[in-house]
């Protein structure tokens, strides 16, 4: 990506500049606000203002009762007229009240819908802004696709929390605060100028406070914006994860990314808490001048008590509304942040790289005559440097079939993409039908092409809507005519063992389905369309020989007469009468007739002087007879089997990193003796991660690892011995790692010749005996029922977990380091909670010098001055707090998001295939709800503690001081206890249907965007943006009722307060009036109950906002409390110095996920060690699931499988899979370097990570060439926001991959589908090679030369093994199975 200039940065980054440079304005929170949803707006603005009135009303009030009860003290009147005026203010509070309750009521709620509104308001322009974006666009994302879609769900969360009840509240309170600030001033002006003198000094400070923010919030979202891009394509690439034991090396840089997140947070964290602390300073500072002042007024008769104390309290509840709203400001600021970031991307998404639409010709007629003119050429935009297309012309007339063909990045699948017009070409023009393609309709244009391409992408949605999507009136689609495409692509025997026929739901990305059966249902959408244009691109590359050759006799059959363009490295399937065009680094090097192009009449292959064409003997597979051909006899399997390897988990803490290890490739193929002298001391594949190494992965070896990654991940080995319980949820395990001998394992060769000795040798291991015991412990201690684990629930909705279970996770997951500061933060907040109880007690002897007979001014100065005292106490505990728990909270959410991602991968492979498991959902949880997790300790459990302490200080002391009236008072208290539990419990039921709707619309917009190639080849932009809409609907239409609930009881909740102040006030009158207790301690009371009561209805607003943070704790903390090490790979523990003999002994096997019967069945198969074996059958007979099982990745569902006569059950899997190698038949690249996609999870310092390594193995897989042709070479980006590369250069990276790990097995999975022909000769080679060196290759293939290549051949057929032997003699055995796959008679 270094070669991309400034003009083609991605634009999201923008808006993140834009931050930066322009601090985003408060307007920003309205940048999705339309026209419609003003009405909302006003009425939410009036009823703010409205509700922000009361509380200066009541100051009001207060000051007047307050003023009876001092000229009551004074003498001025009786008990009797003491309680008939107050009891007049108290009705006048408890109208006061309700009306405060319809008042909060309503601006809640309509803050709550507002919210709602700007979050539908984004999600529908972004989505819609979005589908009209060029591929351009979607090609230079930095983070890549799914990074940023990511990160937009999460912006437009932020969004839709900073313009809900946070804004409502902050509006509120900035009311509140002007309101009582104007009520001051009329009552006492100059008392009240002198109260406040110090607040312009202090609105300076806040404000440089809050500059300091905006930065840091900036690149918090940068960082996770990062490691939401690891987590999401490890999520993604799960099997090579697993495949290569990378689970260390992806926790480790998620970690690294997380802890450089939580680095910025502490800033905003100390920058907030530095603003609430101040703010509390000044709060009670200014009772020094302003008693003061206010006791000389009321000493000299310019004032009345009442007037300075209906002065003072109002300046009180303007500072303490002002306190109010800095909690808010955090979450107000990244809701700017993300309306200013969501909105750049929108205003950059208008202007350029528009989806190109500038044709508006829409012929009649489709006859289907293609002509590239003019030399088109053609760079992609993440790789300007290389020419993609060059000076090409080439032809394709109507009606006829013509192939494209050359080698893997030649430019082929180019021509695919520039007749869709998903680019625009350089230079030239294309035409159909003489017409420019500029100038045509694009919806005209993809209506009449249609492009098929390798990697099949199916929706989540039935079989039969998959293929129905063919058409745009998809809703017309009859069954029937479905059924008649599935025909062409031989589907509907496949189809009809599915329990649910074609209303079966494919699942994610069409996961349900192999890659061969997902190519027949992408084949079959295609007939359905039946386009006058058809581009079939490696569309058959997953299917084996036979099931080939019979989709394309009925392509050919269906395509007559119509122009077909087929991309292709299969030379086979073309006929000697059709035409082919060669391609060779975007270039057309040949072109003609297959039986002229045999003849060399048209020029080399690849370079100019090299001789012709060199097409294998072996023709197109000859027509088959009519009766075989008839779809309604072909028997195809059922294909249960995976196109992709997946691994069940396991703990990578097993496996010891050895970075001073000497180890080399192999000899004659290498050839590093004069690179890498160390490198040459042995003459074997000798694995990277030692079979003899036990005891946890020394974390610590690999520079830059985070001390929280290794605290948290260097723990034991037991199956979750050790698990803290709490509440019915198993904590993180607490075991220590401990390092063991490694032992000498130089003479592997000579290891390996002893294995049948190998329990003599010295390898740490238990007996299979001893294994199995194991493994039966294990099975008992997962069958235990755990009703209260989150994990265990299943696919059933989670029950949002209360916060004080939440809570009760925090102290297990903290480290030693941390403990101290969270009990510091709580010593803090009990600090902070005496405070307000202290402050009380100080401001009852202020109220009483204004009775007192003498000394008054110098009592009103010893008293400001002890509030001085408490207020610089106060505010110091107030920011210690804040900070201390908001870091706490940070490590927490973080150690539990690391120990998450652990877990995730841990999981089982058919875990991924749950669709609440999809790597949408599961990144959403790491990203988004773990930053509202840390809300719960951050913000809300310090805040509830406080309110807690404070109110039990404040009752203990009432209750000391007048007992009646705290009685009276508390009376109330269940009252109010009930309320808010109902408010708190309605609150997180629609919290919790709100997220889930959120989910839902989340995972559409993943959807449609990680295909957009797909959706846009289609055409069906129309049909997901509808889903899109009405799932936003949806969602809009929960959080309405959400709104309306959570309103209503915040209304009834805030009233419940009104009336217990009411009745306080009333009952202390008569309690004053009796004379049993002095007006003093009543006064005291009063402070006490009043100051807890106005804390503890503070919180009522946080609780929706506690509400969603419970919610998506839940969410986290079961990924975080998944079972650890119980899958059936943790149960062995022996370690195998070679693999010997493998054997599969009466086997048989059923996908869990795809319960359709076995797809092995019965199988007796040997492999014998340092052989090369090909595993052949028809698409769905067992092939991949072989190797799946000899990486255990599944368990046999019966029968035994055995590693030189050891169960696999009694393996050390990681240390296995360390001996093999496996190149995918679908390749799985990672965003960075294509040095460090080679090396993949390689310790740095060890020999297979060096640069001499990397290269040899990049020769070796052919791809050597073109890395040193990039800018940057082997330091080139590629994989998501990198370097795009094609099918086969990606193919070539994984085999690469394989071949640096000097496996002791290689399994090859369909590993050249995707390569030319050239290219495929070098992979036939490297398995010469291996053999010659005694590495062993199980080869998974289709390609006849790949077999020849190959000592023995296996043959598969309905899960069994059909026959066996040497690929000469099966291939000429009359009625033999090798010989039908292959065409023979």
């Amino acid at each position: 990506m270094e070669a991309v200039t400034g003009e083609q940065n991605d634009l999201e980054r923008r808006g993140s500049e834009t931050s930066h440079t322009n601090k985003p304005l408060w307007r920003s929170l309205f940048a999705f606000t339309t026209r419609p949803h003003l009405l909302t707006l006003c009425l939410a603005l009036i009823l703010s203002v409205s509700s922000g009135v009361v509380s200066p009303v009541m100051s009001y009030l207060l000051g007047k009762v307050f003023d009876c009860f001092t000229s009551f003290g004074a003498g001025k009147y009786g008990g009797s007229e003491l309680v008939r005026n107050v009891s007049r203010y108290a009705l006048g509070i408890t109208v006061l009240g309700v009306a405060s309750g319809i008042l909060h009521a309503g601006y809640f709620g309509f803050w709550l819908v507002f919210g709602e509104l700007q979050a539908k308001g984004a999600r529908d322009s972004l989505f819609g802004s979005m589908l009209e974006k060029d591929m351009e666009w979607y090609d230079m994302r930095k983070d890549g696709v799914e990074a940023l879609i990511q990160r937009l769900q999460t912006q437009i969360r932020e969004l839709q929390m900073g313009t809900s009840q946070p804004l409502g509240f902050a509006l509120q309170s900035t009311v509140t605060a002007l309101s009582a600030l104007g009520l001051a001033l009329y009552t006492a002006w100059d008392l009240t100028l002198i109260t406040i003198a110090t607040i312009p000094f202090a609105a300076i400070v806040l404000g440089w406070i809050s500059s300091r923010m905006q930065p840091s919030i900036d690149a918090q979202a940068k960082e996770l914006s990062t490691a939401s891009k690891i987590a999401n394509n490890t999520l993604q690439a799960i099997d090579v994860v697993k495949c290569f034991n990378g689970q260390d090396f992806e926790t480790w840089q998620y970690a690294k990314a997380i802890n450089r997140a939580a680095k910025k947070y502490l800033i905003q964290a100390k920058a907030n808490a530095s603003q609430i602390g101040f703010v509390r300073f000044v709060t009670l500072s200014m009772f020094v001048q302003g008693f003061w002042y206010g006791s000389h007024t009321v000493i000299t008769g310019k004032k009345e008590p009442g007037q300075v104390l209906t002065a003072f309290w109002s300046c009180l509840s303007a500072l303490q509304a002002v306190e109010q709203i800095l909690p808010q400001i955090l979450v107000l600021e990244k809701g700017r942040a993300a309306g200013a970031t969501l909105q750049a991307i929108l205003t950059q998404i208008s202007k350029k790289h528009q989806a190109i639409r500038t044709g508006h010709l829409t012929p009649e007629f489709c006859e289907g005559d293609i002509e590239v003119r003019n030399k088109v050429s053609f760079r992609y935009p993440s790789r300007p440097d290389q020419p993609a297309l060059k000076h090409a012309s080439l032809f394709f007339p109507a009606g006829e079939t013509t192939f494209v063909i050359g080698t893997s990045g030649s430019g082929k699948s180019t021509l695919g993409n520039l007749l869709m017009r998903f680019y625009e070409p350089a230079s030239g023009v294309i035409f159909i039908d003489g017409n420019a393609l500029q100038t045509l309709d694009i919806a005209w244009l993809r209506n009449n092409i249609t492009l098929v391409q390798q990697q099949s992408v199916l929706f989540n949605e039935t079989i039969f809507k998959n293929i129905a999507f063919a058409r745009r009136d998809w809703e017309k689609v009859g069954r029937e005519e479905v059924k008649r495409s599935i025909e062409t692509a031989f589907l509907q025997h496949t189809i009809s063992d599915f329990p649910k026929g074609l209303d079966t739901v494919v699942g994610t990305g069409g996961n349900a389905m192999s890659g061969g059966q997902r190519q027949r249902v992408a084949i079959a959408r295609a007939s359905l369309r039946d386009t006058p244009i058809l581009i079939l691109d490696e569309a058959t590359s997953a299917l084996d020989h036979i099931s080939k050759g019979m989709v394309m006799d009925a392509v050919r059959e269906w395509r007559r007469g119509k122009t077909t363009i087929i991309i292709t490295h299969d030379l086979s399937q073309i006929a000697d009468d059709e035409f082919a065009y060669i391609l060779d680094k975007g270039v057309v090097v040949q072109e003609g007739y297959r039986q002229a192009l045999e003849k060399g009449q048209a020029g080399p292959l690849v370079a100019p002087r090299r001789p012709s064409v060199n097409f294998p003997a072996t023709k197109r597979s000859p027509k088959l007879p009519e009766e075989v051909r008839k779809p309604s006899v072909v028997s195809m399997s059922s294909g249960s089997c995976g196109s992709t390897m997946s691994v069940c988990s396991h703990d990578s803490l097993d496996i010891q990193y050895q970075p001073r290890a000497q180890s080399v490739f192999v000899p004659g193929i290498f050839s590093l003796a004069r690179e890498s002298p160390e490198l040459n001391r042995r003459s074997y594949f000798e694995p990277f991660v030692t079979p003899a190494a036990t005891g946890a992965f020394a974390m610590h070896r690999m520079s830059g690892v985070p001390d929280i990654f290794t605290r948290q991940l260097d723990r034991s080995q037991g199956p979750d011995e050790g698990r803290i319980r709490i509440s019915g949820w198993p904590l993180l395990p607490r075991r220590e790692a401990k390092e063991q001998d490694l032992g000498d394992w130089s003479l592997i060769n000579e290891l390996h010749k002893r294995t049948h000795s190998i329990r003599g040798t010295s390898v740490d291991r238990r007996t299979p005996q001893a294994s199995k015991r194991h493994s039966e412990n294990i099975r008992l201690e997962t069958a235990k029922p755990r009703p209260e684990n989150l994990a265990d629930h299943g696919d059933e909705t989670l029950r949002i977990a209360p916060i004080k279970k939440i809570l009760l996770t925090v102290w297990p997951t903290l480290t030693w380091k941390h403990r101290p500061l969270l009990l510091g933060g709580f010593f803090c907040a009990a600090i902070h909670a005496a405070g307000t109880p202290v402050f009380s007690f100080v401001f009852s002897k202020l109220l009483a010098t204004f009775f007192q007979p003498a000394n008054r001014e110098r009592e009103a100065l010893k008293w400001s001055l002890s509030v001085l005292a408490v207020g610089i106490g106060d505010a110091t505990a107030s920011f210690f707090m804040h900070y201390l728990l908001e870091a706490c909270g940070q490590v927490w959410v973080d150690n539990l998001r690391i120990e998450s991602m652990k877990r995730i991968i841990d999981q089982p492979r058919t875990w991924f295939d749950k669709d609440k498991n999809n790597v949408s959902n599961l990144t959403e949880c790491l990203d988004r709800n773990a930053e509202e997790m840390r809300n719960l300790l951050g913000r809300f459990a310090g805040f509830m503690f406080v309110v807690v302490m404070m109110l039990l200080m404040a009752v203990v002391w009432s209750l000391v001081v007048c007992w009646k009236l705290t009685l009276v008072g508390l009376a109330s208290a269940p009252f109010i206890y009930m309320i808010t539990r109902l408010y708190q419990a309605v609150s997180g039921k629609w919290e919790g249907r709100s997220n889930e709707a959120g989910t839902t619309t989340a995972s559409i917009f993943t959807e449609t965007f990680g295909n957009i190639r797909t959706v846009r080849a289609l055409t069906l932009e129309a049909y997901l943006h509808e889903k899109y809409l009405r799932a936003t609907e949806r969602a809009f239409q929960v959080g309405l009722r959400r709104s309306a609930y959570s309103g209503t009881f915040y209304g009834i909740s805030d009233s419940g307060i009104a009336f217990a102040t009411a009745l306080i006030f009333y009952y202390g009158a008569v309690v004053a009036a009796s004379r049993a207790f002095t007006v003093q301690n009543i006064i005291t009371v009063f402070s006490m109950l009043l100051f807890s009561i106005a804390n503890a209805n503070s919180i009522l607003a946080f609780i929706p906002q506690i509400s969603s943070s419970c919610a998506t704790a839940t969410r986290l903390l079961r990924l975080a409390n998944l079972p650890h090490k119980l899958s059936h790979e943790h149960a062995g523990h022996v370690r195998l110095p070679a693999l010997g003999t493998i054997s599969f002994n009466d086997i048989s096997f059923t996908y869990p996920s795809r319960p359709l019967g076995p797809v092995l069945n019965s199988i007796n198969l040997k492999l014998a060690p340092h052989t090369s074996i090909a595993l052949v059958g028809a698409s769905g007979s067992g092939k991949s699931t072989i190797a799946s099982l000899i990486l255990g990745l599944y368990p046999p569902t019966s029968g035994t499988l055995t590693f030189d006569s050891l169960e696999i059950s009694a393996l050390h899997l990681p240390s296995l899979r360390s001996l093999i190698a496996i190149v995918p038949q679908t390749p799985q690249i990672f965003a960075t370097t294509i040095a460090l996609n080679i090396a993949y999870a390689v310790p740095e310092r060890s020999a297979l990570a060096s640069h001499a390594n990397i290269e040899k193995a990049a020769e070796v897989a052919g791809i050597h060439t073109f890395i040193t042709s990039l800018p940057r070479g082997y330091n080139t980006l590629i994989g998501e926001g990198g370097t795009g590369l094609s099918g086969g250069q990606a193919q070539r990276i994984a085999i690469a991959r394989a071949v640096a790990r000097r496996p002791m097995l290689m399994i090859l999975d369909e590993a050249t589908s995707a390569l030319d022909g050239e290219s495929a000769r070098g992979i036939r080679e490297l398995v010469r090679r291996l053999r010659q060196q005694g590495v062993g290759v199980l080869m998974v293939t289709h390609d006849r030369e790949m077999m020849r290549a190959c000592e023995e051949i296996v043959v598969l057929k309905d899960g069994a093994v059909a026959e066996r032997g040497g690929f000469d003699d099966l291939v000429e055995k009359r009625g033999g199975e090798l010989r039908r796959l292959l065409g023979g008679s």
